[in-house]
């Protein structure tokens, strides 16, 4: 598959998107929910014609473009939790590709959990709670274990944790896509106004 900047930008959203969706059920008890049906979606592609189609629409994807838009571009305070997510869900992603029968693991767990699929909604409780075991059993043994803050009241919730893991799990999708399409941190901090510019204009095509 060709790829270039939109792409690259598309993938880089799917991972702030996932984070940050992670942090609202974390401290809000709730997240929205089409970006939540659009980063568990992503899971499901195995083989898709465009980058975009892994996420199912750029719609899907408007709260993490604004968010990646907005932290990228400094028009807002360097989210420091969020940050430590990215990061951390990048070098699992890493850890992982030298891994291949823990990726073989968590190939089969997905292609079972999918097909419930024709019974359940993509977001539904028993979907996210078999890919919170996938990423239970596979990834949150591996270093840096991702330690997710937010209020106890919505910690303790079992649906909650199960939601939260579901979208780490798809954070370290999104990061593999992102890398697949070329994207490296290096880019990040020496590229940076590129992304912006290719971010805003994908915001503008909302």
């Amino acid at each position: 598959m060709k790829y270039n900047d939109n792409d690259r930008a598309i993938a880089l959203a799917g991972l702030f998107q996932a984070c940050h969706l992670a942090q609202q059920v974390a401290h809000k008890g709730m997240a929205d929910a089409q970006a939540l049906t659009g980063n568990i979606h992503s899971l499901f592609q195995v083989d898709t014609a465009q980058v975009l189609d892994v996420f199912g629409s750029l719609q899907n994807l408007a709260p993490g473009l604004r968010l990646a838009h907005r932290q990228l571009s400094g028009s807002e305070p360097r989210d420091n939790e969020l940050t430590r997510y990215l990061l951390s869900l990048v070098q699992l992603e890493r850890k992982l590709i030298g891994d291949a029968e823990r990726l073989e693991s968590i190939s089969e767990g997905i292609k079972n959990t999918a097909a419930r699929l024709p019974h359940f909604p993509q977001t539904h409780s028993n979907i996210l709670a078999s890919l919170a075991d996938i990423y239970a059993e596979n990834i949150s043994t591996l270093q840096p274990r991702i330690m997710v803050s937010g209020e106890p009241v919505y910690l303790q919730n079992p649906d909650n944790v199960n939601r939260i893991r579901a979208l780490l799990l798809a954070g370290i999708r999104a990061a593999m896509l992102w890398r697949q399409m070329g994207g490296r941190r290096r880019q990040l901090l020496f590229n940076r106004k590129r992304v912006v510019t290719t971010l805003h204009g994908l915001l503008d095509s909302l």
